[in-house]
């Protein structure tokens, strides 16, 4: 009986657990309604900005070209991310509600990570845009057609989930039986694997090569493609007409930092700086997570007329 006693004990301990318990902003647990606020401002600037963007391309007939359907896929990324991770963060600055169901924690992981690939694959795609409008502008509007744009956004979506969902069961299929106590406010990939007390040598190869492919490939074919326009403007273009160019890129160009920056910043935090202050990884988790769809439809709005012109016609 004993024996069997210590036998169930070992089971229950390497079963996987209920609910994980999130974590709000270390050291600052007293002051979490007022740290709500200003999250509260950067959750309703994305909201409202993404939104708003959503609806100029679809009022505005002129924005119905191949430059503006990716800014609105750009747009509906954004809001997937903000809406996967606001309930688990406000609740917990608001409530302090820190438990989240073993089920729910997966699918925010699931739905968190995708959509992250996700903007990383629709900025892939705007810079291939940027591309052809730039250096085959005769061929532009035959090469991007509608039925195009569609198959490259399904295309994206299949990209994502596929990479996602291996990430997803082979960590699904192994044991939590060390604190269930997260780092976070929501469920990041590399915050719940430390908690398995298993062998997780295919996870973090699987982890590698994922980022290879999304990290690191990505942002090469980016600068692969600005390569190109850069040469393709530098040899024909004349001075107005190179900076006209370069000016349509900035917004791009700054969206794609705006993401990467602190993608890799959360990346190295994770596998080079596990020792840092916990407040270190929180806060480059936020800006990680916060930035793009916060900064995203201010630096469209900003750099590019024919959104500033159709936000007008929107609200006057």
């Amino acid at each position: 009986k004993l024996h069997l006693s210590v036998m169930s004990e070992v089971t229950n301990s390497t079963q996987a657990p209920f609910y994980f318990i999130l974590t709000g902003i270390p050291g600052f647990e007293a002051s979490h309604i007022w740290i709500s606020i200003p999250f509260c401002c950067l959750y309703t600037i994305s909201l409202m900005g993404n939104t708003t963007i959503l609806a100029v391309i679809r009022k505005e007939p002129a924005l119905h070209q191949p430059m503006y359907l990716f800014l609105s896929m750009l747009a509906l990324t954004d809001l997937g991310l903000t809406l996967t991770t606001l309930p688990t963060v406000m609740q917990l600055l608001w409530f302090n509600i820190r438990k989240i169901s073993f089920e729910a924690c997966f699918a925010q992981f699931f739905f968190l990570h995708g959509f992250s690939f996700m903007e990383s694959s629709v900025l892939l795609a705007m810079s291939f845009d940027r591309y052809v409008a730039i250096c085959r502008p005769l061929h532009y509007a035959s090469i991007l057609t509608t039925e195009v744009i569609g198959r490259i956004g399904l295309a994206i979506i299949c990209r994502c989930v596929l990479a996602v969902l291996p990430a997803l069961f082979l960590l699904k299929r192994l044991p939590f039986c060390r604190s269930h106590l997260l780092s976070h406010s929501y469920c990041l990939h590399p915050d719940m694997i430390r908690l398995v007390c298993a062998d997780i040598q295919v996870n973090s190869w699987y982890g590698f090569a994922l980022a290879l492919l999304i990290i690191v490939m990505d942002p090469l074919l980016i600068v692969f493609s600005y390569t190109l326009i850069l040469k393709s403007i530098l040899g024909t273009a004349s001075r107005t007409e190179r900076f006209r160019a370069l000016n349509n890129c900035l917004s791009h160009i700054l969206a794609v930092l705006v993401l990467y920056i602190p993608m890799v910043g959360v990346s190295m935090t994770h596998r080079f700086a596990k020792h840092a202050s916990p407040l270190v990884h929180v806060i480059i988790a936020n800006v990680y997570l916060l930035a793009p769809p916060v900064m995203n439809p201010i630096i469209y709005s900003v750099k590019t007329k024919q959104i500033r012109q159709g936000i007008f016609h929107l609200l006057f």
